[in-house]
């Protein structure tokens, strides 16, 4: 995605459209829970490596997501939004 993002934003920029994305770490979500994620070994392994000590919730991202989408960000444009708590 890291890829398509740089390439798109290159290609389009003459277009005036803009290409970002959000790169989101472990996200609490439906699915998770579903899947047996949360509660496992492997997320509370997760969390203790992430510098905020949690899972992101969907409304972590959101905001994010509507910046982008803002005026506000009318100049980026290739960028890679990394929403992880600090985990890398």
């Amino acid at each position: 995605m890291d890829a398509v993002t740089r390439v798109l934003a290159k290609e389009l920029g003459a277009r005036k459209i803009r290409v970002n994305s959000i790169n989101p770490g472990g996200v609490e979500t439906e699915g998770l829970h579903t899947a047996g994620v949360i509660g496992s070994d492997f997320a509370n392994q997760m969390v203790a490596q992430t510098p905020l000590g949690r899972f992101g919730q969907p409304e972590d991202i959101a905001p994010i997501a509507v910046f982008l989408a803002s005026p506000a960000s009318g100049w980026l444009t290739g960028e890679i939004l990394r929403a992880s708590g600090g985990l890398r």
